[in-house]
């Protein structure tokens, strides 16, 4: 009994796709066991978050925290084990802080429009929550054009921001910028 290569094609095929399968079905089935670790400490990789809410009118992420933090709902992936359950995949276990911007209202755009145009009056600044320095620029003409050009600098950078600390209300995907700074607890590392 002889066999032609398109047979032999064929079984090596179905062969192969039948381990394929075993192996899936195998991969989804178990569980992995952390003990009895709380699900809050599984490993990255072991959970998914879903995705903060961005509130389409404002750009900003929704229940944004004054300390810039969101909770959001985390679940185990499929076939994990934690606080003595296993999981679906789907059903929640725990929340995560995670960073988001929050802001107070106060527009880059408008910002950056007040600086450019009326930043000799202190328009900006006063906008912004800084009446001292407003009411200085606007007595003296924006320390005679001089301080308008650098609060321009200064406000397109986003390195002046609200005085209240929060961050500028802008498009979620917009020309943010992340400063770096240092203070008292950032580490020197000395040069040879």
């Amino acid at each position: 009994m002889t066999r032609s290569l398109f047979q032999t094609v064929v079984i090596a095929a179905l062969t192969y796709g039948l381990l394929i399968l075993i192996t899936l079905v195998t991969a989804t089935t178990s569980s992995v066991d952390y003990g009895s670790g709380r699900c809050s400490q599984l490993p990255v990789g072991k959970y998914v978050c879903e995705k903060a809410t961005v509130n389409t009118s404002t750009q900003t992420v929704t229940n944004c925290t004054h300390n810039n933090t969101v909770t959001v709902n985390c679940s185990p992936i499929a076939g994990v084990v934690c606080d003595g359950k296993v999981f679906d995949g789907l059903t929640y276990a725990f929340t995560r802080e995670e960073f988001c911007h929050y802001s107070n209202g106060y527009s880059f755009q408008v910002a950056l429009s007040l600086s450019v145009f009326l930043g000799m009056f202190g328009a900006d600044r006063f906008y912004l929550g800084y009446p001292a320095l407003g009411l200085l620029k606007l007595s003296t003409f924006g320390f005679f054009m001089v301080g308008q050009l650098l609060d321009v600098i200064l406000i397109a950078t986003q390195v002046v921001g609200p005085a209240d600390g929060s961050f500028y209300q802008m498009n979620y995907y917009g020309p943010r910028l992340s400063p770096v700074r240092a203070d008292s607890q950032t580490k020197i590392k000395a040069s040879n």
